[in-house]
């Protein structure tokens, strides 16, 4: 099926014990279902979170008809999304309060092989 792609980066604070309880916390067992459920909630067909270092990239795969900006709205206001952004925020190098559509700067594809 195709798909439309979206890739996203963001920094961590550089503190390899704070880097260790981001990576826990996005972990099958600790993150929370409710994030899960929103980010599906909102069309997103596939996530997938990737680290080196304190950079972290995001790969988002969507329909082809996807409005990135509308979901990124309707994701803020559902259930414990604010919460988890300010949860995570300890880890992240981002302004206080912070949206997640204002955390991840998305990027731009620069080479496709096909």
């Amino acid at each position: 099926m195709p798909v439309k792609r979206y890739v996203q980066t963001m920094d961590l604070k550089d503190d390899p014990a704070l880097i260790a309880e981001y990576r826990r916390r996005h972990s099958r067992e600790d993150s929370w279902p409710e994030i899960r459920e929103g980010i599906r909630e909102v069309g997103i067909l596939e996530m997938e979170l990737y680290i080196l270092g304190t950079r972290l990239v995001m790969i988002v795969d969507t329909p082809l008809d996807f409005d990135w900006s509308a979901a990124m709205a309707r994701l803020a206001t559902l259930p414990r999304q604010q919460e988890w952004e300010d949860y995570m925020a300890m880890f992240q190098q981002c302004a206080e309060g912070a949206t997640s559509d204002e955390k991840w700067q998305m990027m731009d594809r620069m080479f496709y092989l096909y």
